[in-house]
């Protein structure tokens, strides 16, 4: 018996085992492997109906028998109802990332439109993440530009405020905005309060889709006006008017019926995939977005589509129509777990004709286009990968590049940083930021923080993955599973550095017992000129390489994007500090409490200066916290 074979009945065995304690009734169930990774998450009508099947012999994809074969532990979840396993399956996917599922990848949270209601007078705002501050949402839009341009318009229509409550406060004479009639002015008084909230009244109106209403609203206040000779009253609400004619004409597609939709259409070419999901809103498009999700090749197109939907409705609202480019196996079951999800009926169907239909046609055409410009840049990075070989005496083209990069000002703040990229381009969920913890670095010490980051780094790699030669088969293995997997150790290491970088990066990989990894330093020019660079490896000359090599300037784009990233990651280190303090580490200071210590004195620095009897004085200070507040300052400085 071969030794695949004899795994696959190993896996076999230990499924088996499940099968006797398994209930009939809907759930979830986890895959897990010897390394207590989770390899899959499957939901099911019927729990052991469902994990019965892995038990034949016989009869499996490849995809399958290789997951059975290193499945060593099984974890199930049992649920009410199909429809609440699926949205929990599509959770722990999103959640978990496990090797056989499809991988929804989603580089960043889409952002939305916010009228802010903890102030008086509203502010309009682009808002993205966790929805924690008090007010309506409005979204989501496909991208910041969709969003920007949007409340810009808006700004015309509506005419609400974007200044910050900080501006806000401060303004003793209307700003540009006011000029430019992009703003009714509520800071100075130039309108009432209470009419500043009949246009955020009708601002709200118009994004959930009453936009007739608003229209209609708008037309009988400047007849009205227009009856009364007041005709700069009248031409204000029909410059409105325009402007809210212009927010439903500059779309790319205003399809007549569709108020709330999402289109999503999926194509297949060369083993890669591309969804386009296209958002409708208020009848306007907001933008569309491109996907290439991670899919075991012999799963079918309509699962995968399936799969996407699930993962990517996970933390985002669920519009009313869901418009599809193929028919999903599950499609019934989904719309119920959907509607469930946002308290309204939601229809997902895939059109056969009419205006519907030449929506999917549309997004099919974007995602057959985005998938041939990714193919095609892929095929660019291949070639440039492979250039390295030849450079860097590699056996062949790497999988995965790390870049590191220090950054810092006289040893402050100081940030290592490392960059990922692969055969995809740069892969900026893999990126990592260190800030410099020890104690025992000199400040500017490039070399010692460049000990630490890598220190830090293949130690949680080793942890993680066990030793880079016990990895080099698991990783082959594990990237042939999905096409485009990222291995987790890297085929290449480049140092912004010259022989002492180098020198300290080698020292950390013998110290943890890393061999045959390469590692190149890449030290900058005479005068620090791009394309003098010179090449640094263990044991052998320094070299540089032709001004016009096609891999002289992909490495310099490696490492400009290190240098990018760390010198980013260092700017919001230093900005959080400087930004930082000193009432917030004193225990029983609230916010409430800090606003008034600062409006009463000015500064921290006037608070530590003060005593306790002027502490008191301020409002929510008793003696005993002023008390506390004037130890704190006074042990802290002596």
């Amino acid at each position: 018996m071969s030794r695949q074979a004899t795994s696959l009945h190993h896996g076999i065995r230990i499924i088996s085992e499940y099968l006797k304690t398994l209930p009939s009734s809907p759930g979830v169930y986890r895959m897990i492997s010897n390394a207590e990774e989770v390899l899959y998450v499957g939901k099911a009508k019927n729990l052991k109906k469902r994990v019965q099947s892995y038990t034949r012999g016989t009869g499996h994809s490849n995809r399958i028998a290789r997951m059975i074969a290193e499945t060593t532990e099984m974890e199930f979840v049992t649920t009410a109802t199909e429809s609440e396993a699926l949205l929990l399956e599509a959770n722990l996917i999103k959640q978990l990332k496990p090797r056989y599922n499809v991988l929804y990848r989603d580089d960043k949270s889409f952002p939305y439109i916010l009228i802010a209601h903890d102030h008086d007078a509203p502010q309009i705002l682009k808002h993205r993440g966790r929805q924690k501050r008090k007010g309506r949402y409005f979204g989501p839009f496909a991208s910041a530009g969709a969003v920007n341009s949007t409340i810009n318009t808006l700004q015309r229509a509506f005419l609400l405020r974007t200044c910050s409550d900080t501006v806000y406060k401060s303004r003793t004479r209307p700003c540009l905005l006011y000029q430019i009639k992009r703003c009714s002015g509520p800071c100075t008084g130039e309108i009432s309060i209470s009419e500043y909230q009949d246009y955020v009244t009708q601002a709200q109106d118009f994004l959930r889709g009453n936009s007739s209403s608003v229209r209609r609203d708008l037309q009988r206040l400047m007849e009205e006006a227009a009856e009364k000779l007041e005709y700069e009253e009248a031409a204000k609400h029909r410059n409105r008017l325009w402007a809210l004619a212009h927010v439903q004409a500059n779309q790319d597609i205003n399809p007549d019926g569709i108020e709330d939709a999402n289109v999503f259409a999926a194509h297949r070419e060369a083993d890669q995939i591309c969804i386009q999901v296209f958002f409708f809103r208020i009848g306007q498009n907001w933008g569309n977005h491109a996907y290439f999700p991670k899919a075991d090749q012999s799963l079918s197109l309509e699962d995968i589509l399936e799969s996407f939907i699930a993962q990517f409705y996970n933390d985002k609202p669920v519009p009313k129509l869901i418009l599809l480019s193929h028919e999903l196996p599950q499609q019934i079951l989904l719309a119920e777990a959907l509607s469930s999800k946002s308290d309204q009926k939601v229809s997902i169907n895939a059109p056969e004709r009419g205006q519907k239909k030449e929506l999917v046609k549309h997004a099919l055409k974007n995602a057959q286009d985005a998938l041939g410009r990714k193919l095609s840049e892929s095929a660019t990075q291949r070639k440039l990968l492979e250039t390295l070989t030849k450079v860097f005496l590699l056996d062949e083209a790497p999988k995965r590049i790390e870049v590191y990069d220090n950054s810092h000002i006289q040893g402050a703040h100081a940030v290592g940083a490392m960059v990922v990229a692969g055969v995809d381009g740069f892969e900026k969920n893999q990126y990592r930021k260190f800030n410099i913890k020890s104690t025992d670095i000199t400040p500017g010490d490039d070399f010692g923080m460049m000990r630490e980051v890598l220190t830090r780094r293949f130690s949680r790699l080793i942890k993680e993955h066990g030793t880079y030669d016990a990895q080099n088969d698991t990783q082959n293995t594990a990237s042939n599973t999905l096409a485009s997997s990222m291995p987790p150790w890297p085929d290449l290491v480049l140092i912004d550095g010259g022989k002492g970088q180098l020198s300290a990066a080698c020292e950390v990989l013998d110290d943890l017992g890393i061999s045959g990894l390469i590692v190149v330093g890449i030290a900058k020019g005479p005068d620090r000129d791009a394309g003098r660079e010179h090449f640094h490896l263990p044991g052998q000359p320094a070299f540089m390489l032709e001004a016009r090599d096609p891999a002289l300037y992909f490495i310099q784009r490696l490492r400009d994007e290190a240098h990018r990233f760390a010198i980013g990651s260092h700017r919001a280190r230093r900005k959080k500090a400087i930004s930082a303090n000193p009432l917030d580490e004193i225990d029983g200071i609230g916010p409430a409490r800090k606003r008034a210590l600062l409006h009463h004195f000015g500064s921290a620095k006037a608070v530590a200066r003060a005593g306790v009897p002027d502490l008191q004085t301020v409002e929510g200070i008793s003696q005993n916290m002023a008390q506390t507040i004037y130890d704190f300052f006074h042990e802290a400085n002596s």
